[in-house]
């Protein structure tokens, strides 16, 4: 087993795709400088937009999509494993948007995508409305990427929720789980952080949440406080509430060591 250096990219990203390509790429190309070899992003890294149409309007189909040859571009130039983790913004040909994870090799290739499962259909207790499902199509396809260093399972923020996804990529082989994500003030105040060592404690998994973080287009508030977490459920590293990275480095020997304490996934029975 081996230890990586893993970045966790925090951002606050607007509704210009400029402005959000030139803030990721200055974070990762620091990180990158600081030693780490595997670089995530926050959902929604190249814009986040305020309504249906505002969303819409900024989409390109997948084989136009600018960030795709720029991420592509500095995944090579860096010789880094890069998580972009999540582009909301590539049209589909039914007329709406999938929220869609790409994994870069130190070749700039895609090697993996994953489309967003769940989508975040909510109605807060503060009074905010989400309805993702207006602009998005949710995914049908859990996702495991093979890299040199370890299994990685692709998520997107609120499939958090569904422990069952993040037990099934445990049990087919993921050592780190990516929970890319915008939450909002709300529920990251009172569940982010507990759910995210829960998926990390049931699974024996790292898990790694790179966020968003600040004040977007129509008012939204994101948490921030992006997290590592170890496959114990100990906090490794956590970022605040404004834009910035953090590097842990990742044991991946920890993952054996904690499934072989507590072998919960090997323990499931049936049950009426």
């Amino acid at each position: 087993m081996i230890t990586i250096k893993a970045a966790c990219i925090q951002l606050s990203s607007t509704a210009n795709i400029d402005e959000n390509l030139v803030q990721a790429e200055g974070f990762i190309k620091q990180a990158a400088a600081d030693g780490a070899t595997f670089i995530a992003t926050p959902e929604n890294t190249c814009r986040m937009r305020a309504t249906k149409e505002q969303k819409l309007e900024s989409s390109w189909e997948e084989k136009d999509h600018p960030a795709i040859p720029f991420f592509s571009k500095l995944s090579k130039q860096l010789s880094v494993w890069l998580l972009i983790g999540s582009l909301s913004s590539v049209r589909l040909t039914n007329g709406k948007l999938a929220n869609r994870s790409y994994l870069f090799n130190p070749e700039g290739k895609i090697v993996s995508k994953y489309d967003k499962i769940h989508l975040f259909d909510v109605d807060l207790p503060n009074g905010d409305c989400y309805r993702e499902s207006d602009s998005c199509a949710g995914g049908d396809r859990a996702v495991l990427a093979d890299t040199d260093f370890a299994t990685l399972g692709l998520t997107i923020c609120y499939d958090l929720r569904f422990p069952h996804l993040f037990r099934h990529l445990a049990k087919a082989g993921a050592h780190i789980i990516a929970v890319p994500s915008a939450f909002t003030v709300p529920t990251g105040r009172a569940h982010w952080e507990a759910l995210l060592r829960a998926r990390a404690i049931e699974t024996g998994c790292f898990i790694m949440a790179p966020a968003q973080c600040g004040e977007h287009e129509g008012g939204r508030g994101t948490w921030g406080h992006s997290l590592i977490i170890s496959p114990w459920g100990e906090i490794l590293g956590e970022a605040g509430e404004e834009p910035g990275y953090f590097i842990i480095d990742l044991d991946m020997s920890r993952v054996v060591k904690a499934r072989g304490a507590v072998p919960s996934l090997r323990h499931d029975r049936k049950f009426s």
